[in-house]
């Protein structure tokens, strides 16, 4: 067909998406507003699904009634660590930083599909933070399946407002975990899903999966307990408690730097730190990668950096032959990087290809 993948999570020029003729998506988008859910189309996220133990999540009442605590108790500390990752993997994989043909200075998928009214974000959730926000931590198991129908029941009002029927989103197969759009979220698969990633090249999905796999299997193996603590602004271990930011510092300044700064900030830069040494110290896949992604932190440039210092506008808004340029490029390196990873294995080329 003569067509090409482009991998960043943004296109870089102008571009008008086509909704898909899908009831689901209309409803969404006459909730939310059409003009709005437009930047769901030009901005795009990986997403990665950590499992938990099989059948504790139910699609109709969030957490099975016949699961037992050891697997309630190993679903909400997954969950709780997915929330605190959260805004290091905003900092570690910042892909394009074009949007619309300008360089906005901010993580633009996170700012244009997350949104915040607090930080003056215009994105498809701004006016929709339960529904499309990071949603706080969970103390118990209780509180977890709570914030799930509170979520549920802040969409079917947003609809209601919107002069949408509930049961045209019931038909169109929505239900209590189909109502979230939030960067880590339950799935009806039966995983804890994180969406707050930038589309990206695979070497940087590989690296963050290695986190992510790695820090996950140690909170299971260890059966440690993830707590967020007031005043805390970085992971740190205490026998089996994993001490964590708080929400507030976590979706407010940690958040904002994040988006903002990156892990040049000395704040955000000591948080993903800590989470990599967390990660690191499990023996998996990939954990010499993440002691060299460690070591050389000070040093560390997203891609979003790399492509800035080549393609620094002149003016406001970026030329389209130098933004059909940037794609090409962008094309070409998602295809290298496809010919040369090992599929068989890819996360063990981590630790030993150094073109990764």
């Amino acid at each position: 067909m003569g067509l090409r993948l482009y991998p960043l999570s943004s296109y870089p020029l102008h571009i008008m998406p086509v909704m898909r003729d899908r009831p689901n998506y209309h409803i969404q988008a006459r909730t939310v507003g059409y003009d709005k859910f437009l930047h769901a189309g030009k901005c795009t996220g990986t997403h990665l699904h950590l499992e938990v133990p099989p059948g504790v999540i139910d699609p109709r009442v969030a957490v099975a009634y016949n699961s037992t605590s050891l697997e309630r108790e190993e679903l909400l500390n997954i969950y709780n660590l997915a929330t605190a990752c959260d805004s290091a993997l905003i900092s570690l994989t910042r892909a394009c930083p074009f949007y619309e043909g300008q360089a906005i200075g901010l993580a633009a998928h996170t700012i244009r599909y997350r949104g915040s009214e607090t930080f003056g974000w215009e994105g498809v959730y701004t006016n929709l933070q339960p529904v499309g926000g990071l949603m706080s931590y969970a103390f118990s198991v209780e509180s977890l399946v709570e914030q799930q129908f509170a979520r549920y029941y802040t969409w079917l009002q947003a609809m209601e407002k919107a002069g949408i029927e509930r049961h045209l989103f019931l038909e169109a197969g929505g239900s209590l975990l189909k109502s979230a759009w939030n960067p880590v979220r339950l799935n009806k698969l039966g995983t804890v899903e994180i969406r707050c990633i930038d589309s990206n090249y695979p070497t940087v999905i590989l690296a963050v999966i290695t986190l992510m796999v790695n820090a996950a299997h140690r909170v299971r193996s260890e059966k440690l307990t993830v707590r967020p603590t007031k005043g805390m602004q970085i992971f740190e271990l205490v026998g089996d408690r994993l001490y964590v930011p708080d929400f507030e510092y976590l979706n407010g300044e940690l958040l904002y730097t994040s988006a903002t700064e990156g892990v040049k900030n000395p704040k955000v830069k000591a948080y993903v730190d800590s989470i990599l040494q967390f990660a690191m110290r499990d023996t998996g896949e990939g954990a010499k990668f993440l002691a060299k992604l460690s070591q050389d932190l000070d040093h560390y440039q997203t891609i979003e950096a790399e492509i800035l210092q080549e393609f620094i506008p002149t003016t406001a808004q970026l030329p389209l032959d130098a933004g059909l340029r940037l794609v090409r490029e962008c094309c070409d390196k998602l295809e290298a990087q496809i010919s040369w990873i090992d599929q068989e294995n890819p996360l063990t080329a981590l630790d030993i290809d150094e073109r990764l």
